[in-house]
């Protein structure tokens, strides 16, 4: 008559652990109710011509303070060579060309989002020689015999090249000194050629040249002797993030920017 209330009463307190254990394990094994979800990275995907290197470079951290959910991931080269590589399919987010031809022929193929393409940054074609040189001081003296090599990017592939070819073009001196060309697959490349003394001369952009004390600059192209040097961006259709890639090219469009390529050398669009 004892043991039968005592058992009902250890039956209860059994029964009442096991209703607690229960609901606490219900509540911990829902996140949702006590940790919120962990915020998700959205990685770009930025191709640009390699004169932007530096720039771009200094750019990032500034970006990715402001969007820590942000990733950016650079692909530099010609702007010939990342022109073919997103016509065959590459993913691309956003393409930063050193000319209007190569962004011209993916927007005829409809590969631009609309409305996103501008205009952003200009430069300038200058002659650079190695630091201790003393046999170029002018355009013209790229036709002396004492000049052996000219560092040039191609042509084909290469905007700096396509405006070297054109400035020596205007100058009368093409012929000339088409024996000499030593042509590099991007401008990077061709500034390398003269910074190692590879090259006796070369045609780069002022941004380059600003880049290394190796080398020196001993004439600056007239804006008239070949075609404005624009760098266009905009937003590839192959993006999956459109909106961070539309505010990507916002920023780059801004006054922090604006500070970084100005320091590089180049000067902004529409300023």
């Amino acid at each position: 008559m004892i043991n039968k209330p005592i058992l009902t009463f250890a039956s209860w307190v059994l029964i009442s652990f096991l209703l607690i254990v229960g609901c606490s394990q219900t509540t911990t094994s829902n996140p949702s109710s006590t940790v919120s979800p962990a915020a998700q990275t959205t990685t770009l995907t930025v191709s640009a011509a390699a004169s932007l290197k530096d720039a771009m470079d200094e750019i990032k951290p500034v970006y990715s303070k402001q969007k820590p959910n942000v990733s950016l991931t650079y692909n530099f080269g010609s702007s010939g060579a990342l022109q073919q590589q997103i016509e065959q399919g590459a993913g691309v987010d956003v393409f930063i060309s050193a000319a209007t031809k190569q962004i011209d022929a993916l927007a005829q193929k409809g590969l631009l989002v609309d409305g996103t393409r501008k205009d952003l940054l200009k430069n300038q074609i200058v002659l650079i020689a190695p630091q201790n040189s003393t046999v170029v001081t002018d355009f013209k003296d790229l036709a002396s015999p004492s000049i052996k090599k000219i560092a040039l990017g191609e042509p084909k592939s290469v905007p700096a090249g396509q405006y070297a070819q054109q400035v020596l073009t205007s100058l009368k001196i093409l012929d000339q000194v088409k024996s000499k060309a030593v042509y590099a697959k991007d401008v990077r490349q061709a500034l390398n050629y003269v910074e190692s003394g590879n090259a006796d001369a070369g045609l780069v952009y002022f941004s380059d040249a600003k880049s290394t004390p190796k080398v020196k600059i001993v004439g600056t192209a007239s804006e008239k002797t070949h075609s404005p040097i624009i760098y266009p961006i905009a937003v590839l259709k192959s993006s999956k993030n459109v909106d961070a890639a539309k505010d990507f090219v916002q920023f780059l469009s801004g006054n922090e920017a604006k500070t970084v390529f100005e320091k590089q050398g180049f000067t902004v669009a529409g300023s």
